[in-house]
């Protein structure tokens, strides 16, 4: 489908190993977090305020500086139009292997012994990979092309995000799991209203000023837009490690390698883990639904709402920093409220009834009102959802010592949208029109937040 152009710009003795191996570690943990002198007896707690919500802004300034911005761009300046089917074929040849990489990179991880820690070997080389992958990507001159960088792009930097993620079950207290799972939610937020100050630029007179701000005349809308984003990376993966420095993971225990063990171990049973897999499934409609939005928004706004072509990037700009700033201001207020009632899935529950509510508002009311309403109401949903979804997830965890391996199968619900979305969109498009993706989107987010009502072992 192309429309015209707006602009161009195991088994029970395995698991007995694993309980010994698991208490090793804390108990190092202890020792050594006494001897620091460090807050809650885990080493460095106080830096991760800072560092690792900033490691997630960087990734987050990737995921959406590129897939909202620069990848359709590209597409639009590759195929001459607004085509969804060449989005679909670059977005989803992404994905797939960004669905490989997080959950092999963080069984990588967790076998690492190094001087530096288990993940930040991993999470400095995949900055410096995937800074060189982006950079191939700016020349891609062929979908084909486009597809297949951006899928050896989201393969590295889905290292980075399995290493990255584990930081958490490896270095905070349980009793702190609502603060940080908000600060690492406002990666998303944070690293969005990078993407649309920088790329896309915000229309001064929304705010009471003169001309845009940011966007810069279009200066990173392409190429230095992948040049600044690697950039941005390699610093945060840097200033993480050296600043925030895990403890030294040489003395723990270490497996023998077997090929046929790695692989079978990516395998968790939702069976002998029910509450894994249903978290799983929970994050995964609620993700589905939100980037069924997300992968067309720009051609939406184009095709769908009328918006001219020379205010495109600054209205889609604009309504991204809005959707945001609630995020950030919902994550950031609900993160510690959940921490002192010890409760969960109302926070997911009420999210989810909201962000379906906030997709019927800009189908009843199709004009970018209507869309600056839905970016309200469902940015603050998506905040609380942010604020306690890696709080849930930790909870549920199967075991403690494979925290990389098992935080990479559960990022598999953040991948697996990305490939569903493009697809199930395009589908959506053709039966309905752009106008149909609302609905669809707001019955999967529904359904995704009440998958958290199964879960056990959280309140």
């Amino acid at each position: 489908m192309t429309h015209s152009l707006p602009e161009n710009p195991s088994a029970t003795a395995a698991a007995g190993d694993d309980a010994v191996k698991t208490g090793d570690y804390a108990a190092e943990a202890g020792d050594q977090a006494a001897e620091a002198g460090a807050p809650d007896g885990h080493p460095g707690l106080g830096r991760l305020h800072l560092t690792l919500p900033l490691a997630n802004v960087a990734l987050y300034l990737l995921w959406m500086g590129v897939g909202g911005f620069l990848l359709p761009l590209q597409v639009a300046h590759i195929t001459g139009t607004n085509d969804t089917t060449a989005l679909s074929t670059a977005s989803t040849a992404g994905a797939v292997l960004a669905t490989i990489g997080n959950p092999v990179f963080g069984q990588l991880s967790d076998r690492t012994r190094s001087r530096f820690g288990r993940r930040a070997p991993w999470i400095v080389f995949c900055a410096l990979l995937g800074a060189l992958a982006l950079v191939m990507q700016a020349h891609a001159a062929s979908i084909a092309m486009l597809g297949l960088s951006w899928g050896v792009v989201q393969f590295i930097m889905n290292g980075y995000q399995a290493a990255l993620t584990a930081a958490m079950p490896d270095r905070v207290p349980v009793g702190r799991y609502g603060t940080f799972s908000a600060l690492v939610g406002l990666g998303v937020p944070l690293g969005t209203i990078t993407a649309a100050l920088v790329i896309g630029g915000v229309p001064g007179e929304k705010f009471g000023l003169d001309g845009v701000i940011g966007g810069f005349g279009g200066r990173f809308a392409g190429e230095r837009g992948y040049y600044l984003i690697a950039a941005i990376v390699v610093v945060a993966a840097l200033v993480f490690v050296v600043v925030s420095p895990d403890r030294d993971a040489r003395a723990l225990p270490r497996e023998r390698f077997s090929l046929k063990g790695f692989l079978g171990n990516f395998w968790v049973s939702p069976k002998g883990h029910p509450d894994f897999g249903w978290a799983f499934l929970s994050r995964l409609g609620v993700m589905l639904g939100y980037m069924i939005v997300l992968t067309y928004n720009m051609y939406l706004l184009a095709e769908h709402i009328g918006i001219p072509p020379q205010d495109l990037l600054p209205t889609q700009g604009f309504l991204m920093v809005v959707n945001a700033l609630c995020t950030v201001v919902a994550a950031l207020l609900v993160g510690p409220i959940a921490d002192r009632v010890g409760r969960v899935k109302p926070f997911v529950l009420t999210s989810g009834i909201a962000a379906a509510l906030a997709l019927g508002l800009p189908m009843a009311w199709p004009t970018e009102a209507g869309m600056l309403a839905y970016n309200i109401v469902g940015g603050l949903a998506f905040g609380v959802y942010m604020a306690v979804d890696m709080a849930l997830i930790t909870k549920v965890l199967p075991r403690t010592a494979d925290a990389g391996k098992d935080m990479g199968v559960i990022n598999i619900a953040n991948a697996g949208p990305q490939i569903l979305a493009p697809t199930v969109a395009g589908w959506i498009v053709a039966a309905g029109g752009y106008g149909a993706l609302f609905p669809v989107a707001a019955a999967i987010s529904l359904i995704g937040a009440l998958g958290v009502l199964p879960v056990r072992k959280v309140r």
